[in-house]
């Protein structure tokens, strides 16, 4: 079951819960829950997302990032 599913079912428990009469207190913790579950789903999600936009294709992970330097930063007179 892929993480899509899950999120779909979960989404369809969340809205059903409340018409099922379950007591409430187990009610609150069904719906706390299943928020829970939602919330992890939703984190694995994102981070799978990024890691695939991070991803060269041959197994490295990277992006480009660099940083712009000048040759007055390596100048010993510049330090003095």
């Amino acid at each position: 079951m892929t993480k899509e599913t899950l999120v779909f079912i979960f989404g369809i428990l969340l809205t059903i819960v409340p018409f099922l009469g379950v007591p409430e207190q187990w009610r609150q913790y069904t719906i706390m829950g299943i928020g829970i579950i939602l919330i992890l789903i939703g984190y694995m999600l994102r981070r799978s997302v990024y890691l695939k936009k991070l991803d060269k294709g041959n197994g490295e992970r990277g992006n480009d990032t660099f940083v712009e330097t000048t040759e007055v930063l390596f100048d010993e007179g510049a330090l003095k």
